[in-house]
């Protein structure tokens, strides 16, 4: 007796899609924030691959690399090799999520306010969170405690020896700010604080005490997750 065929799961492509249902059509008619994170991301790749439409492609990518997050963690190299990609996809979707990573810390019209730690975490995680090396970051705040923006001191494996006091409140002196946060990430994933980093943190606030520049927080940042010093009651 011969096996039976093995039937083909047949995806319509984009354009075979009803109008209401095209991703690009949904975006003018509904708006962004009425499409999956898979349609948005299949209008910046445009296009599909022999047997997958764009929509495919998007949410195997997503699938793969455990969402937007993972994505940004990716290199260029790395997602020019995905099926369906190519040197121009890839440009175009690592220039879009750096415009949102910027976008999140930088608008100048509409500065985002801190005033809760997960306020701080929001914008830490897009600057520093997808990180594959330990970064330490500043963020700089005005009376109202709005952003004024942000500056990345420090890059590798940190140490309380490596954190100079000195350099982490020159730019806070020169903006005149009246609050910082700081915040760095464990590219482990663990955002658990070290004892170099509860000393650190000590470190800064008493220097922030002598300049009249108020430390709010010192954040570690892991994969998804992150932890304030100070509701932990570490270093404060």
């Amino acid at each position: 007796m011969s096996e039976p065929e093995e039937t083909t799961l047949y995806r319509p492509t984009i354009k075979e899609l009803p109008e209401t249902e095209r991703p690009r059509e949904r975006l003018a008619r509904l708006g962004p924030g009425a499409l999956s994170t898979a349609e948005l991301l299949a209008i910046i790749l445009r296009t599909g691959v022999g047997g997958e439409s764009v929509l495919d492609v998007a949410t195997r990518l997503l699938a793969r690399y455990g969402g937007l997050a993972g994505l940004a963690r990716a290199s260029f190299s790395e997602l020019v090799a995905e099926r369906g990609m190519g040197t121009a996809k890839a440009a175009q979707l690592q220039a879009a999520l750096e415009l949102g990573r910027r976008m999140m810390v930088s608008a100048p019209e509409e500065r985002p306010a801190v005033y809760t730690p997960a306020d701080a975490a929001a914008l830490m995680m897009a600057e520093i969170g997808h990180r594959e090396q330990e970064h330490f970051c500043v963020l700089f705040l005005d009376t109202r405690q709005r952003v004024l923006g942000t500056q990345m001191l420090y890059r590798g494996n940190l140490t309380q020896a490596q954190v100079r006091i000195g350099e982490v409140f020159r730019e806070a002196i020169r903006r005149n700010c009246a609050a910082i946060v700081v915040a760095h990430n464990h590219p482990s994933g663990d955002p658990s604080p070290s004892p170099d980093d509860i000393a650190v943190t000590r470190q800064l606030v008493e220097a922030g005490k002598l300049l009249g520049i108020a430390v709010l927080d010192h954040l570690v940042v892991g994969q998804g997750r992150w932890i304030s010093l100070r509701e932990q009651g570490l270093g404060f």
